[in-house]
């Protein structure tokens, strides 16, 4: 892999830009010199297809060559401005990674005010504004639906931020928390520990718990299983444990699906959940409409 950053490919990729452009030049200026005079007969090129198809050596149109012409030069300014030829970066200096932060620095000297006044606002208030409401819904837009959902609503794996089942909690500071660092769920998998009736015996239990059709014979096994490995995070109850991210058993939302099927699969392989942390790319300001936000989605009446 060194020798596709050594000071040859630099190089290399220039000469053939340069010699490109040049070739492309004296193409151009070589097809350029045919001419036909008034009531000359155009000769042929000597190529005949179909018994009487001929090519024919017809000049180019000056309009169609001086756009030509104009295309190379403004090839050639850019190459000398811009980057092209190799490691050569331009008179301009310019590059993606300097426009971007250009235009970020543009966007936040605009914005900023904006976000220092929300700043000053506690979650509740900020969901209460129109404004603050709009700037929280394009943020959500923007980095939030590919996960959850252009409706807020999840899909598999992926929480619904409307109702008001949370794996760590609902509050505005917990919302807060988890936008700024992110959060790693993580069950492990039972399948080889278990075996596969031991599975389907807590998979039944699991069912039980939220009053899903179930075997009673198979949940009333499952029940040892559960008190003794399951309910350290899931409690004695079920009712699961916010600190830990665990999921209330008991009521009827499942993050990846509550058949028989689904929970054995759960239980077999487990279930490795990431969220990524947003606090160091978007700042406090963002993260703060986007808490506003999130928690109004699920607290409407509160917000209004």
């Amino acid at each position: 892999m060194s020798d596709f950053v050594s000071d040859f490919w630099s190089i290399y990729i220039t000469v053939i830009v340069i010699v490109g452009i040049v070739g492309l030049t004296y193409l151009l200026f070589s097809q350029s010199k045919t001419t036909v005079q008034k009531g000359e007969e155009v000769k042929t090129m000597g190529h005949v297809w179909d018994d009487d198809l001929e090519e024919y050596n017809n000049p180019l149109p000056r309009w169609w060559m001086l756009m030509f012409y104009i295309t190379l030069i403004f090839g050639a300014v850019y190459l000398v401005l811009y980057p092209g030829l190799g490691t050569w970066k331009g008179i301009r200096g310019w590059t993606s990674v300097g426009q971007y932060k250009e235009e970020k620095a543009q966007a936040e000297a605009k914005y900023q005010p904006l976000y220092d006044k929300f700043m000053k606002m506690d979650v509740k208030t900020v969901a209460a504004d129109p404004e603050a409401q709009a700037m929280g819904k394009r943020l959500f837009q923007t980095y939030c639906v590919q996960c959850h959902g252009s409706d807020a609503r999840g899909a598999k794996g992926f929480p619904n931020l409307t109702d008001n089942d949370w794996l760590y909690g609902g509050t505005p500071e917990i919302i807060k928390t988890t936008l700024d660092g992110g959060r790693h769920g993580q069950m492990p998998a039972f399948g080889a520990a278990f075996g596969e009736e031991k599975v389907k015996d807590v998979a039944n239990y699991a069912m039980s718990l939220s009053g899903k059709k179930h075997d009673a014979e198979r949940a009333s096994r499952g029940k040892e299983t559960f008190t003794a490995v399951c309910a350290a995070c899931h409690g004695a109850d079920g009712k699961g444990n916010q600190a830990l991210g665990a999921p209330n058993l008991t009521d009827n939302v499942w993050l990846y699906g509550g058949t028989e099927k689904t929970i054995i699969e759960t239980v077999t392989n487990g279930r490795n959940n990431q969220m990524p942390a947003w606090k160091d790319f978007l700042g406090d300001g963002k993260v703060h409409l986007l808490t506003s936000y999130v928690w109004g989605l699920s607290n409407k009446a509160k917000a209004e």
